[in-house]
């Protein structure tokens, strides 16, 4: 089976048995991907990266370190350090993936912006997984667009959600980002030292990734779009309207 990043910079195959794909909503995921990642598992012998022309890896912790395209910013492996085994993301592979989900991990770190249920937020603070963008910009986040096409499955590791903003209202404390521009006109913004992405920009349209803001949102999931091109590995069982 075969994986890639968005822009063609990053390949690898896995083969043999492969865990079923595991969400995981901790912190360091949702900055990490902008909503939450979902990651299939393989040993070592069973992995094989076969082009690596823009690969970049960042030790996000301890224990681990995560690889990401430096071109397109798609959140692609978590390695442990002390296991012969390697995370990638589901989203991430070519084609059919044949997986299931299975449980959900560090489910108490899930946004707020899940349900439809927001809480008050007056000033929403946001920041990538190493720190070198921080902002703030006025609360509430208000509504929360899953976006499930091909470019946003691949970029994230998973499926997106954004929530738009102007532009003019985010204060930077601190900025770092690169440009990734999209065969269909968007620009999407990232930390190019942890592969965090941050904004995107199509047309007059300015949305900021809603897995990136650190305090309670204010938000909600409304809607699905290009559902029709979710991954094969999960359901859209929240009842939402898909478009």
């Amino acid at each position: 089976m075969r994986g890639s990043c968005h822009c063609g910079g990053v390949e690898f195959e896995v083969s043999g048995p492969l865990r079923q794909a595991i969400p995981c909503h901790c912190t360091q995921c949702r900055k990490w991907s902008g909503h939450y990642w979902a990651a299939s598992s393989v040993p070592l012998a069973g992995f094989q990266l076969t082009k690596t022309e823009t690969l970049r890896w960042y030790r996000a912790s301890d224990v681990a370190e995560r690889g990401f395209c430096e071109r397109c910013s798609a959140s692609l492996f978590w390695k442990p350090l002390a296991e012969d085994r390697i995370s990638f993301a589901a989203g991430a592979l070519d084609g059919p993936s044949g997986l299931c989900s299975a449980e959900d991990w560090f489910s108490a770190d899930a946004g707020d912006y899940y349900t439809a249920a927001p809480v008050h937020a007056e000033v929403l603070h946001g920041s990538c997984l190493c720190g070198a963008n921080r902002f703030t910009l006025p609360g509430p986040m208000g509504e929360v667009w899953g976006c499930h096409c091909t470019q946003c499955r691949k970029a994230s590791g998973h499926f997106s959600a954004s929530f738009e903003a102007h532009p003019a209202a985010i204060v930077w404390e601190t900025r770092h980002l690169r440009d990734y521009a999209y065969p269909n006109g968007g620009l999407r913004h990232f930390c190019p030292t942890c592969g965090s992405g941050v904004t995107y920009v199509k047309g007059a349209v300015f949305s900021v990734e809603a897995g990136v803001i650190d305090n309670p949102t204010g938000g909600h999931l409304v809607r699905h779009y290009f559902a029709a091109d979710k991954g094969d590995y999960y359901d859209l069982d929240d009842g939402l309207p898909q478009v």
